[in-house]
């Protein structure tokens, strides 16, 4: 130390010594009177108040925010003096007489030349300006309080979540056109012709009529049937980069024009890629994504909610529905006759595939558009059958399936299918609109002369492996169409509208995609190496972040 430097202090800190345990001995004044709520770690968090009480909320989810601790919520903290003051008079309900309930009050109303009629209209004379004024006042709350409103007209319905888009929109991406369900619902491309085949390719097995006879007494178990269906998209189509070279300007699948030419009953997000090469289009899916899969109850009133793995999720419920039908369409086929062969064989079909390959044909077929627009197509037949005359009729087969008549809010089929199959066919189209209006729509395109829908159920609701087979219904695509409302003309109008859209950009990768949570898609200008292999690990890490493990295995759908 130097001679006349001040020593430096030091004050020790005041530490409480808790011998019994730890933390502190005693409450800091700071923390005193002061309200305490014991909560839990699993406690949801979710709002920071509640403003509405009991009377708008939805009994299904009431103890959505229940505290584990305690009678109460978390919310429910009362101060003692506003308990102190208040005083319970009674709570018994006065009984109503008679005449003034709810069941009399139209026939009082409804009286003529009876008793109490002069006085009656003089008390509806007196109180009418007494109920303008208040209906005035109503109608000011009600434009006052729209969003209170609406939460009491809603509070039975669980709150509606939003859903996710198909694809991820990236900030390089520029929006080119949103087309709105109103605007086109009143496009119409009226007088195009019955396509033209230009190959036909494949082989088909006959359809076995015995399945006419199932019925709900009668039933038939559904059999699992391992064959390959390819889902080939269109540029990887030999055949349609062949015909790319001499025929048409616009290029895709039946099951891409149907997506397109339905989009406006659907609710579920999609997207579809679009390349313009000089004055050509083609239209592609990506690869590795849902788009194969078959919805399920897209167009109900309250649709499955996405409750991760469970057993009726959309996505498992979209994976029962797709192998349901690969099934059926194969098991109602007499396999041990010969088939019906087409000049060519399968184009898609490999020397190891050969005797594993599902029953299909395929009709690569060119409509004239006008304008210069000549579109190519690639359609499909499921099977051949006779006639009542003896012709041969081309079929296309369908399964309808039920998974739970509870939650989906349907008719049980074991009850009705057999006595009142219009009704279970009734709510089939409002509940499935848009994916039955995708199968008359590629029935249309490929020239099918019958559609054949099967009705499958679980053999027990709480199992999606087991199903049987209750019944079977037969209609002609033109008829059927008409049936559930479905106007070729706007269909056709839709799809040229897109490519209408489409040939005016420059060359280059465009994508159309549902927007998730409106009535409307929207064309994108995207750039050239957009899934592309460059993008590989990057769209399959997406994709595994957003599926579940399938319920059935997934090999016997090839994509190519």
């Amino acid at each position: 130390m130097f001679e006349g430097e001040e020593v430096p202090h030091f004050n020790a800190p005041v530490i409480q010594d808790n011998s019994t345990g730890w933390g502190p001995c005693d409450m800091p004044d700071q923390f005193k009177d002061m309200p305490y709520q014991p909560f839990s770690k699993g406690d949801r968090l979710g709002k920071i108040s509640d403003w509405t009480g009991a009377a708008f909320q939805d009994k299904k989810y009431i103890n959505k925010y229940q505290s584990q601790f305690g009678g109460g919520s978390q919310y429910a903290y009362y101060h003692d003096e506003d308990e102190s003051t208040f005083h319970l008079v009674d709570t018994t309900r006065v009984q109503k007489p008679p005449y003034q309930r709810g069941r009399f009050r139209q026939n009082q109303r409804n009286l003529r030349g009876r008793g109490g009629q002069r006085g009656s209209h003089q008390n509806q004379l007196q109180l009418l300006g007494k109920g303008l004024k208040m209906r005035d006042r109503n109608q000011r709350q009600q434009r006052k309080w729209p969003q209170r409103q609406g939460m009491r007209n809603n509070k039975n319905q669980p709150p509606i979540k939003s859903r996710d888009a198909s694809v991820t929109v990236r900030p390089d991406w520029t929006t080119i056109e949103e087309m709105d369900f109103p605007r086109l619902t009143k496009l119409s491309l009226p007088n195009v012709k019955e396509g033209e085949d230009i190959s036909c390719c494949g082989s088909l097995e006959y359809y076995d009529k015995t399945y006419d006879r199932v019925n709900v007494k009668n039933e038939k178990p559904l059999q699992r049937i391992d064959r390959i269906f390819h889902t080939v998209t269109t540029t990887d189509d030999p055949v349609i980069r062949k015909l790319s070279k001499t025929e048409g300007n616009v290029y895709a699948t039946d099951a891409i024009l149907a997506t397109l030419m339905c989009c406006t009953r659907s609710n579920y997000s999609w997207d579809i890629v679009i390349e313009k090469i000089g004055d050509k289009l083609f239209f592609d899916k990506r690869d590795n994504t849902e788009f194969d899969l078959l919805t399920v109850n897209e167009t109900s009133v309250e649709p499955p909610q996405d409750d991760g793995n469970s057993l009726n999720s959309p996505r498992n419920l979209a994976l029962e529905a797709t192998f349901i039908n690969h099934n059926f369409s194969q098991q109602v086929l007499k396999t041990g006759e010969p088939r019906y062969k087409f000049e060519e064989g399968n184009p898609f079909i490999s020397e190891e595939e050969a005797g594993e390959v599902a029953s299909v044909a395929y009709r690569y077929r060119k409509w004239d558009l006008d304008n210069g627009v000549v579109l190519i197509s690639r359609c499909e037949h499921d099977a051949v059958m006779h006639g009542p005359n003896g012709e041969l009729q081309f079929v296309t087969i369908k399964a309808l399936n039920e998974w739970d008549s509870k939650l989906s809010g349907g008719v049980e089929w074991r009850q009705k299918l057999d006595t009142q199959r219009g009704a279970v066919l009734a709510n089939e189209l409002r509940n499935n609109a848009c994916k039955l209006a995708k199968w008359t729509v590629q029935a249309l395109l490929a020239g099918s002369d019958q559609v054949k829908f099967g009705y499958v159920s679980r053999a027990h609701v709480r199992d999606s492996s087991k199903h049987v087979i209750l019944g079977t219904q037969q209609y002609k695509p033109n008829e059927f169409a008409t049936q559930i409302n479905l106007n070729m003309d706007n269909a056709w109008g839709i799809l040229r509208c897109i490519v209408d859209i489409c040939m005016k950009q420059k060359d280059g990768k465009y994508l159309i995609m549902k927007d998730p949570n409106k009535p409307m898609i929207r064309l994108y200008d995207i750039p050239d190496n957009t899934f592309e292999s460059d993008n590989e690990d990057a769209d399959d890490e997406e994709i595994a972040d957003n599926t579940f493990q399938p319920l059935y295995p997934y090999s016997s759908i090839k994509r190519i």
